[in-house]
């Protein structure tokens, strides 16, 4: 499978766009999820852990996942996370994993994977009884966050009463959106929103 993120995550955490939706992703998470010491936690989509850094002093162990190798490489060389956070370079959909969460994150990983609803009933499976998700990507856009020719991006983001349907059908419970961040590019503006829901 081809790495689209090998060039980009050379200088990814550099970012200011990536930085700031980091932060303030981070920030959501901490604000409406009550993290322990006692938690696992998946990290879907996790990148180069600028999510996974902001949890994994606070939780037992992070399983950072992602399909860019590339990407996992620059968290692994982040020396903080080591002894804390494991990776694995895999598609959970193809290939899940044996080991079942108690949070599963994710921030802006969403909107590249193209079967949503199989996406969530992924998630659901990846859970203990009672887990939950913590979810972060954009509301719905016209298709102009995303350069036109860029590959591997599905949805031009979320709306969020059909994306709340999707978590209700795939079992999930006490749902509840905020917007956890604003993307400004230029005159436009571009919502991010959390989502966290409970496995039934």
């Amino acid at each position: 499978m081809t790495d689209l993120f090998k060039e980009k995550a050379q200088d990814w955490d550099a970012n200011d766009m990536v930085r700031g939706l980091s932060i303030g992703i981070g920030a959501a998470i901490h604000a409406n999820v009550e993290l322990d010491n006692t938690m696992t936690v998946l990290d879907f989509g996790a990148g180069t852990g600028l999510i996974t850094s902001q949890i994994a002093d606070q939780v037992e162990k992070v399983i950072a996942v992602d399909v860019s190798q590339a990407m996992l490489d620059k968290l692994m060389a982040k020396a903080e996370l080591h002894g804390q956070v494991e990776t694995l370079c895999r598609n959970i959909l193809e290939n899940p994993l044996s080991e079942r969460f108690d949070l599963i994150v994710s921030a802006m990983a969403l909107h590249h994977v193209e079967n949503t609803e199989q996406l969530i009933a992924c998630f659901a499976e990846h859970l203990k009884p009672g887990g939950r998700i913590a979810l972060a990507d954009l509301d719905a856009e016209d298709g102009t966050f995303h350069p036109a020719d860029i590959q591997g991006v599905y949805h031009h983001g979320f709306n969020r009463d059909a994306f709340r349907s999707i978590l209700s059908r795939q079992g999930f419970t006490d749902i509840h959106f905020v917007t956890a961040h604003t993307v400004n590019k230029g005159d436009k503006a571009y919502p991010v929103f959390l989502v966290v829901a409970k496995r039934a």
